[in-house]
């Protein structure tokens, strides 16, 4: 096989197109390069070096910031909230907390992030690095984000699922929204409405899946006693003992029909139980009011702001000794 050229030598690549014809008389030779008289090549000015971007958030004081009161994590175990703030005094906050923009007092809502925010305090940290989102809070967002770092504990989720049922949302629609069934929003929102020993059992761990929780709540409304002591004893809760105790309920002994009886005074509630409702009901005064901060006191007349500040603080006389 012939090859064009010697593959020893590098190949001469005609640039200038082909050959020109020889000069004339009538055409005087072209002038090359180096006949030609050197000319002054004027200099350009440098430009300026562009400012190399570095995507460093803003420190802002820790003070600024104040936390969304429709944030659907409610629930800060000081265990969890201790081993982040030790992470942030050796390694600080390697993540910047999601804002919105400042409001007219200079305060910055938080989107994403208030464990780390609530870390940050017990840390020590004066000021925090914040990214600002100028766009509106999504509220579906926020579950997701949460799921995704550490997951929303099931009354997180449930108080989630109730506040979009009283926005008018329909349970399909949450269930589309947060990816999941509509039987898991079912049983998220009974949770809200357990009795006191189920309810204690969710809080302290003894048993946290919200299924089964409800299978539970169903069994507990005949034979409570039995339920009870599921809870109290040491053996695992799980679908099947739940089961055996909803077989056992389900074959109940004939009895004889009695005439009815006149019902029995109610029990009067206990101050574990009231002491329990009243620290519920703080909580939802405490989102109201920072509701009412975010929308801006300075929007609510002055009488009807002093009569409740007032009236909150008349609260305090119930609880002294």
């Amino acid at each position: 096989m012939r090859l064009p050229w010697d593959r020893s030598k590098p190949p001469q690549l005609d640039l200038l197109g082909p050959e020109e014809p020889a000069p004339t008389a009538e055409a005087p030779a072209l002038t090359t390069a180096s006949d030609a008289p050197p000319q002054e090549v004027p200099t350009m000015p440098l430009a300026e070096p562009l400012p190399t971007p570095t995507g460093e958030p803003l420190l802002i004081p820790l003070s600024a910031l104040c936390e969304d009161p429709d944030n659907p994590r409610t629930e800060f175990p000081l265990a969890e909230l201790q081993e982040l703030a030790e992470d942030i005094r050796q390694h600080g906050i390697l993540q910047p907390i999601v804002v919105q923009p400042a409001d007219a007092e200079g305060h910055y809502r938080i989107h994403f992030g208030a464990k780390r925010f609530r870390a940050a305090g017990l840390a020590g940290l004066t000021q925090v690095p914040v990214t600002v989102r100028p766009t509106a809070a999504d509220p579906y967002a926020q579950v997701a984000e949460n799921q995704k770092r550490h997951g929303l504990s099931p009354l997180d989720l449930a108080r989630f699922i109730r506040s979009r049922v009283d926005l008018g949302e329909s349970n399909a629609m949450i269930a589309k929204r947060l990816g999941i069934d509509l039987t898991t929003v079912a049983h998220h929102l009974a949770l809200l409405e357990l009795p006191p020993p189920l309810e204690a059992a969710l809080r302290t761990g003894r048993c946290a899946a919200p299924r089964t929780l409800y299978e539970l709540n169903k069994v507990h409304a005949q034979r409570p006693e039995a339920v009870v002591k599921l809870l109290k004893g040491d053996a695992p809760i799980t679908r099947e003992a739940v089961a055996a105790l909803r077989q056992t309920t389900r074959k109940p002994k004939a009895r004889k029909q009695t005439a009815p009886t006149s019902k029995a005074p109610a029990t009067p509630a206990q101050p574990g139980e009231l002491a329990k409702r009243a620290d519920r009901m703080c909580t939802q005064l405490a989102a109201a009011c920072s509701q009412l901060r975010g929308a801006g006191l300075d929007q609510v007349p002055a009488d009807q702001l002093a009569a409740l500040r007032e009236r909150l603080s008349g609260l305090m006389v119930l609880l002294d000794p």
